[in-house]
C-alpha cells in the first residue's frame, strides 16, 4: 500500500496503466502546485486525461466550504465512478482530499502522494480523511483507505524547515510509543535536514501502517497514535481561532510534552524519565506562549473532541519509552497543572 518511488515513478506509471482510471483530478495547493506537480507531470507517461484544481494552503482551507466547491467543481467536470484522486501535497490535502473523494457519489477512488514530511509519515497514512468545523480539529471525516500511498522524498526539499520539523514531531510520536531504538535513533540527529531524516521515514511509516492495520476503526491500539494530541489539538484550535496559528506538529510538540509530565504524575513513568523526553523535544522545538489561552476553554475543546465519550477526557500516555497506553482517564486538576507546568517553561 507504500510505495517508496524513485526518480522514475515507474511504480505510479504502473498503478496508472493496471487501473485505467476514466480521468485523473489532482488536487493541489499553490505551493504544491509550483514546486511539485511540474516534475510528477514530467514523470508521470499515462494519456488519461487530467484536470488540476489547485486551492490556497494553510489548515483554514480545511472547511465544508471548501469540501462543498470541491463537489461542485468535481460535477462541473464530470468526473465519474471511475474517476481517481491524486492528492498532491501535505497533511490538508491528504485529508481534504481523502474526505471529498470518499463522499463524492458515495465514494471515488484516491491516491496519496504526501509532499511534506507530516503527511508522509502521519497524515496520508491509514485512512482518516476529514476537516474543520467552528475551529474543531478533523470533528467531520470518514474511515476509507486510499487505493496506495507514493512517496518521494525528493519532495522533501521544497519544504522550509518548520514544516519539516513539524513533521518530525510525528516520527518522534511513533518512537515514543511503539520504537525505543526509533526514538533513540532520532533523537541522535543533531540537524533537522532532508537527508538526515530520509532514512528513517520508512520505519515510521512502517509503525503507523503496523497498529492502522491491527485496529482501523480505532477501537483499541490506534488510540496510542494519538499521544501528545488530546492536548496538542485543542491548543492548536486555540491558536487558528487567535488568528496566529502555528503548525501542526509544533502543537504537538506541545502536547506530548505535556503528555508526558501527564504521564508521570499518573505513574506510569518516573520523573527522570519524564524529564529526558521533555529535554529531546525541546531541544528541537520553539516553546509558545499559552497564557493567553483560558485553561476552561482548553478543557471544553479537550471534552469536545471526537475520540472522547460521555464527557469524560481519554487520553493516550506513556508507560515508557517506545511503550504506550490508552483509554487513560485523567483529571482536570492535573491537567491543569501539567499546562501550568508547560506556562512555566516559557516564563
Amino acid at each position: 500500500m507504500i510505495t517508496i518511488l524513485d526518480d522514475s515513478f515507474s511504480e505510479l506509471n504502473a498503478y496508472l496503466e493496471s487501473n485505467k482510471p476514466s480521468k485523473i483530478i489532482f488536487l493541489t495547493d499553490e505551493n504544491t502546485h509550483e514546486h511539485c506537480l511540474p516534475f510528477l507531470l514530467s514523470n508521470v507517461t499515462t494519456e488519461v486525461p487530467y484536470e488540476v484544481i489547485e486551492i490556497e494552503p494553510g489548515e483554514e482551507l480545511k472547511t465544508i466550504d471548501t469540501a462543498t466547491q470541491l463537489w461542485e467543481i468535481l460535477s462541473d467536470f464530470e468526473a465519474d465512478r471511475k474517476t481517481l484522486m491524486i492528492n498532491l501535497g501535505g497533511g490538508v490535502i491528504t485529508d481534504l482530499g481523502g474526505f471529498v473523494a470518499s463522499t463524492y457519489k458515495r465514494g471515488v477512488s484516491f491516491i496519496n502522494i504526501p509532499t511534506t514530511l507530516l503527511a508522509m509519515c502521519d497524515a496520508a497514512i491509514g485512512g482518516k480523511n476529514g476537516i474543520d468545523h467552528q475551529f474543531l480539529k478533523n470533528i467531520v471525516g470518514t474511515f476509507a483507505n486510499p487505493e496506495q500511498i507514493f512517496i518521494y522524498v525528493g519532495f522533501l526539499k521544497t519544504l522550509p524547515h518548520p514544516d519539516l520539523r513539524s513533521g518530525f514531531a510525528e516520527m518522534l510520536k511513533h518512537g515514543l510509543i511503539a520504537d525505543r531504538k526509533h526514538w533513540e535513533d532520532l533523537t541522535a540527529i543533531s540537524e533537522l535536514t532532508p537527508e538526515n531524516i530520509a532514512h528513517y521515514i520508512e520505519r515510521s511509516t512502517g509503525i503507523k501502517q503496523e497498529i492502522v492495520q491491527q485496529d482501523f476503526k480505532e477501537q483499541n491500539i490506534r488510540k496510542t497514535l494519538n499521544f501528545g494530541h488530546t492536548i496538542g489539538h485543542a491548543l492548536e484550535s486555540l491558536f487558528l481561532k487567535s488568528g496566529c496559528p502555528i503548525p501542526h506538529g509544533e502543537a504537538i510538540a506541545i502536547g506530548m510534552i505535556c503528555e508526558t509530565r501527564l504521564s508521570y504524575l499518573n505513574k506510569l513513568i518516573t520523573e527522570e524519565v519524564s524529564d529526558e523526553i521533555i529535554k529531546q523535544i525541546k531541544k528541537y522545538f520553539p516553546l509558545h506562549d499559552i497564557s493567553s489561552f483560558k485553561i476552561k476553554e482548553i478543557l471544553h475543546l479537550m471534552t469536545n473532541d471526537k475520540k472522547n465519550s460521555l464527557g469524560e477526557i481519554n487520553f493516550s500516555l506513556l508507560n515508557g519509552i517506545g511503550s504506550s497506553c490508552y483509554d487513560q482517564r485523567v483529571s482536570n486538576d492535573e491537567i491543569t497543572e501539567v499546562l501550568t507546568f508547560y506556562n512555566n517553561m516559557t516564563a
